[in-house]
């Protein structure tokens, strides 16, 4: 038994690892204790908003994407898109921009504006349809505020209903500028407004004059009617679907059918009466007696009256 444990040990001292000998190194000429502690910065939610547009764009809804640009610090801007891409493009071109939402607008026939209110990750998206619009330059309000600085955003109490809590939600998230972002005033001056009424969306900028609540309205102001909302970003399952929205083209084609039967009314009324209308009119019979011919006119037994009369004198 002496001899086995003499050689298990003598195999365990065999199989030890020598120690590696590390030549000594000059101590360093800056401690890490001397060195500033690093802080944490200040700008914590670094979302940032891609605002662009399609091509073909008219010159009020140009003028609305530019006042909003200018009114979102955080935005970043970017070229037109063109109409026959894919919306989901949008989708890569604001990954590279660093951009987590997006506000796209387009026009269609020159008149009909519509606005994508989307969030680039995981979704979901809102069409909306832009209705009365009018830009910064348009109204000329007496209002201003600094340029950079945080708004204030106020909504309605109606948002209540689980799809306009969700547009409430990706509003804020689109439209509020982070707290310490580089571009923005530390401070607020001006609140955006969101009024519910007629199940549509009505947007106002006010300066905040006075801490008692008086306000003076700067621009923009226009009205949002969503159409749907979807899953995903630009795309993907229906989630709601306004049952109130009625297109453009439908109000349109209702304005001209309203025209057509006021026209037809009209020559309904005209046929009625020609109906009504009797063929003879008859009138006095006495008038008969001032009726009397020339005697050149005159023939037969009525001639022969005239020469009676004539041979009398």
């Amino acid at each position: 038994m002496g001899k086995r444990k003499r050689l298990l040990q003598e195999k365990r001292s065999e199989e030890e690892e020598v120690p590696i000998e590390l030549p000594a190194l000059p101590p360093p000429r800056v401690r890490d204790s001397d060195e500033p502690v690093k802080k944490k910065g200040k700008w914590m939610n670094r979302k940032r908003v891609l605002v662009l547009s399609a091509r073909g764009l008219t010159h009020r809804c140009r003028h609305l994407m530019n006042d909003m640009r200018s009114l979102l610090p955080h935005s970043k801007p970017e070229p037109s898109k063109e109409r026959k891409d894919d919306l989901k493009v949008i989708n890569e071109i604001a990954e590279v921009k660093n951009c987590d939402k997006c506000l796209y607008f387009e026009s269609r026939k020159g008149q009909d504006y519509y606005l994508w209110l989307s969030s680039i990750q995981q979704g979901p998206s809102v069409k909306f349809q832009v209705l009365n619009v009018h830009t910064m330059k348009e109204l000329k309000m007496s209002g201003n505020c600094l340029k950079g600085s945080r708004p204030l955003l106020s909504f309605d109490d109606s948002f209540s209903a689980p799809h306009w809590a969700l547009i409430k939600e990706l509003l804020i998230q689109t439209l509020g500028t982070p707290n310490h972002h580089p571009k923005s005033q530390p401070f607020h001056d001006h609140v955006f407004t969101f009024t519910l009424l007629d199940e549509k969306i009505w947007f106002r900028n006010f300066e905040i004059l006075d801490m008692n609540g008086k306000l003076a309205e700067i621009g923009p102001r226009f009205v949002l009617d969503p159409v749907k909302i979807f899953e995903g970003s630009f795309g993907g399952a229906t989630l709601w679907d306004n049952p109130n929205y009625i297109s453009p083209n439908t109000h349109r084609q209702t304005i001209r059918k309203a025209l057509g039967l006021k026209y037809v009314n009209k020559t309904y009324e005209r046929q009625l009466a020609m109906k009504r209308r009797p063929d003879t009119l008859v009138g006095d019979p006495t008038n008969e007696i001032f009726q009397t011919k020339a005697p050149e006119d005159a023939k037969g037994q009525e001639k022969q009256l005239f020469i009676r009369k004539k041979n009398m004198k």
